[in-house]
């Protein structure tokens, strides 16, 4: 497995194993979901590169308030925005970004750092989980993602099949909604000017380590 297929290949697998079990309804309302997500595509007012991104109040996985501008600090960085440690998809992801990604942007003096709107205990859960050695911060309120135009919901089935297997996003994200981000990689310039966006409104795909690299290339960084 390398950086190329490093997400889609364990996806796939994922998907093999879950092909296996009998068909039910709360799977079945997440595949859908995943299906209309995907036809609508990409939001027309994510925003574009040259956009200046606004500081923001986060939260450390200690539950200590930091900001966007403090984290990101004075040089290029890439941001992973994931919807939270109980989405099998971003833990695949976040694996992949530790497994394949960070040593290589660390090579470039180039910051990774994952937000999700989740309280702090889900973002230490997600760090100690996967041994992630970058930094893992919550957003209250996606306010980030609000800003970049990549906030959205679960439909009322997923919603409701969420629930039904005992995930209630109210009491899991920090500020009690349901807002998700859809997952997305930013890469940032040392002024915080948004230099590069991927967007996947189907939550089971992801950008691939490969591509983040790529795209630092093209923009010299």
């Amino acid at each position: 497995m390398t950086a190329e297929s490093a997400i889609t290949d364990r996806v796939a697998e994922m998907h093999a194993v879950m092909a296996k079990e009998p068909p039910n309804e709360m799977m079945g309302a997440f595949g859908q979901e995943q299906a209309t997500l995907a036809a609508t595509g990409v939001p027309a007012g994510v925003a574009r590169p040259g956009t200046r991104l606004a500081d923001a109040e986060l939260l450390d996985v200690d539950g200590a308030w930091t900001s966007l501008y403090k984290t990101t600090g004075d040089g290029t960085a890439v941001l992973v925005f994931y919807r939270g440690f109980w989405c099998p998809y971003c833990n695949v992801a976040l694996s992949a970004y530790q497994q394949h990604l960070l040593a290589a942007l660390t090579e470039r003096g180039v910051r990774l750092v994952a937000v999700s709107p989740q309280a702090a205990d889900g973002s230490l859960s997600m760090q100690e989980k996967h041994d992630l050695a970058f930094t893992v911060l919550s957003d209250p309120g996606n306010r980030i993602a609000r800003g970049l135009g990549i906030l959205t919901q679960p439909t009322d089935a997923a919603r409701a099949a969420q629930l039904e297997l005992g995930l209630d996003l109210t009491a899991v994200n920090a500020d009690g909604t349901t807002g998700l981000p859809m997952p997305t990689v930013a890469i940032l310039d040392a002024g915080h000017v948004l230099r590069w966006i991927d967007v996947h409104p189907d939550y089971s795909t992801r950008t691939e380590p490969a591509q983040v690299l790529r795209a630092l290339d093209q923009l010299g960084s």
